[in-house]
This record gives C-alpha cells, structure tokens and sequence, in this order.
C-alpha cells in the first residue's frame, strides 16, 4: 500500500526528479576502482607506478626547467657545462634553432623557408576541412605549390636564387612528405585497381611491382637513386638529387598504400558490385562513385598510420647526404662548444615530429567518426 501511494505522489507531482545511479557504479570512482584498485595486487602495482611516474615527473621539472640553462653569451657553455647532467642547457636551442629548422641556406634568406612552412601548415588545414573538398581544392594546391617553389628557389626581381644543395631541415621534410604522399595516394590506388584487374597483363605488372617495392627497405631504394639511377642517365644528363629522392620515397610508398587500399577493396561486400553493375554505371563512374569511397572509408586508420610512418621515414635521406630536420639537428651539435648536448635538441626534433604525427593521427580519427557516424544510428 505505501508503495501504491509513494508512487501516485510521484506521478501527480508537477517535475518528477530522476533519480542519478551510485559513483560506485559509474563515473569515475566505479572507474577506479574496476581497473586500477580491483584487487590487493592490481593496488600495489598501480601505487607502485604512481611513485615512479611522480618521482620521475619531479626528476624531470628539475633538469628541464629549475635546474636549465637558457641562453649563454657567444657561444660560452661554461654555465651549461657546470650544470651537465643536473640541468637542461636550452641554450644550444636558442643558438642553433635556425641551422637546425632551415640548415644551410643562406641567414639572410631564412624568412623564406619560414613563410614556406607556415604556406604548408596552411595547405593542411585548408585540405582537411571539408566544406573545402570540392575541385578548387586541386587548384590550391598546384598555386601553393608553385609559389612554395618559387620561395624556395628564387631566382626572380627581389628573391636571390638558392640552389637546392642549400636547402634543408624542416622544409625539406615537409617536401619530401608532402610531394611524396600527395603523389603516392593517387597512385597507390591505381596499382590496387590493377592487381584486381581482369587483364592478366596489368595485374601481373602490378604485382610485380608492389612485391618488389615491398621487398626492399627504402635505404636500399635511396641509395640506388642517389648512386645507381645516374649510371643509367644519357651522359650530360643528370637528374637533381632531391628529386630522385623523392621519386624513391614516391615509388615506396605508393606500394605499400597500395596494400592498404586493396584490402579495403576487398573488405567492401560483394553486393556494392552488383549494385552498381545492375545501375548500368561505367568502370570508372562505378569506381569512382560506390567502390572507392566506401573502400577508402573502411581504411582510413590504415592508411593514416602509413602517412605518419613515411612523414618519420623523410629522415632516411640523411644516406644520400640530404639535410632534412633530424641530420641538420645531428649537424648542429657537431660543434666541439656544443657536443655532449644532443638530448636537448633530439627533444625538441621529437616535438616536431610529436606535433605533425599527433594531428594527423587525431584528424584521421575525428574523419572517420564523422564518416561512419551512419552506421551507429
């Protein structure tokens, strides 16, 4: 009976109150207490760890910031060298920073790889934003691109002219993974549109090429492009250095994007084929309508990683004597006056790195929710 009545007087009332579950069951205490402190042992591991996470966080303040020195006089490291192994010496940062974003091209000049860098950040952003995926996008791209090169190189009224021997640090990173994967995508989809061909020809050159790409590490390819490939070339002819590097980098990944992009082919059920073969729709408008974009869909995690592995693997082209960012921080330190301080600038180099892979990774989550936010309804 009192139950009848608690519950009428509820009904009747005007707001009824919902009633919230127990922190023990949800939130961020039921939280706690289900992964970290579930048991004795699971306690004493996850206390164990926060003393060492605490301990070394505290380590860490001290040598990066307490304990750091920030800037020293022309080159004087005596204040670094008296506090070595007890604090950070950011000086060799703010003395070395412009070798090591820009490496040898000339000091006066050094706004122009700057203002590139910054025309790349741009180029991102704009490309990643969808509102923008329409044909003007390529036309951005290809005006970007040619005032990035014409920055780059000079050689017009009012730009003095800068060979590519002088080019280095983070333009040519952004280079070699910007051309290289903007050029590789394309290209890695016709090559697993070629391996799922019905003429035997095609595929067979397809497979050949992605098994051969794929067989060898990418120094391999460098080295042949940078030493062999000019062995081959008419004599008089030669081909820029940067330029055969890239088309290394290019071929490499192209390969194995391919993969990536075949098995999302694959993946796609086989109704999506006959659904599209019973519209009476072309090879290429099938393909390029209903396949590809639900095949690309199922891939995006994939193919992200691989863009953020080859953005790292840029570093490689220190073999064939290209100055990206990671050999103009190594050069940096050469100095006898800066040598025995190289974790300073590897950690700054490893931010740069952190922050480019970091977003892509991030984009590349928040575009698939977006993409596949159907399939949750």
């Amino acid at each position: 009976m009192s139950d009848i009545t608690l519950n009428t007087a509820a009904a009747g009332s005007p707001e009824a109150v919902p009633r919230q579950p127990p922190t023990t069951v949800v939130g961020p205490v039921a939280w706690l207490r289900t992964n970290l402190f579930s048991s004795w042992w699971s306690t004493a591991v996850t206390l164990a760890l926060i003393y060492l996470i605490v301990r070394w966080a505290i380590g860490f303040v001290d040598w990066a910031f307490v304990n750091a020195v920030w800037s020293v006089p022309d080159n004087q490291t005596q204040a670094c060298r008296a506090v070595q192994g007890t604090g950070a010496c950011w000086a060799v940062i703010t003395e070395k920073y412009r070798f090591i974003l820009f490496a040898t091209y000339p000091y006066d000049e050094q706004w122009r790889p700057a203002l590139v860098c910054l025309l790349f950040i741009g180029l991102y952003i704009v490309s990643a934003m969808r509102r923008f995926w329409r044909w003007e996008l390529a036309v951005v791209w290809v005006v970007t691109l040619a005032v990035i090169a014409l920055l780059m190189w000079g050689g017009v009224p009012g730009l003095t002219y800068v060979p590519q021997e002088r080019w280095g640090g983070l333009p040519i990173t952004l280079i070699l993974s910007t051309f290289g994967i903007a050029v590789a995508f394309p290209l890695s989809i016709l090559v697993a549109l070629g391996r799922r061909s019905s003429m035997p020809a095609i595929r067979l050159l397809c497979i050949v090429y992605v098994e051969l790409i794929r067989g060898v590490p990418l120094i391999s390819l460098l080295f042949m492009a940078s030493v062999m490939f000019p062995l081959f070339l008419p004599e008089g002819m030669n081909i820029d250095k940067l330029l055969r590097a890239q088309i290394a980098i290019i071929l490499f990944a192209a390969a194995y994007l391919a993969e990536v992009v075949r098995g999302g082919l694959q993946a796609l059920g086989k109704g999506q084929y006959e659904a599209a073969d019973a519209l009476g729709l072309s090879y290429w408008k099938k393909t390029g309508l209903i396949v590809l974009p639900q095949a690309l869909r199922l891939v995006i995690p994939p193919l992200v990683n691989t863009f953020i592995g080859f953005f790292k693997d840029t570093s490689l082209v220190l073999i064939i004597g290209i100055f990206d960012l990671l050999t103009a921080a190594k050069t940096a330190i050469v100095e006898p006056a800066w040598q025995g301080f190289g974790i300073e600038v590897y950690i700054v180099v490893a931010l740069i790195y952190f922050c480019f892979c970091f977003a892509m990774s991030r984009y590349s989550q928040n575009l698939e929710a977006e993409l596949n936010r159907h399939r949750r309804r």
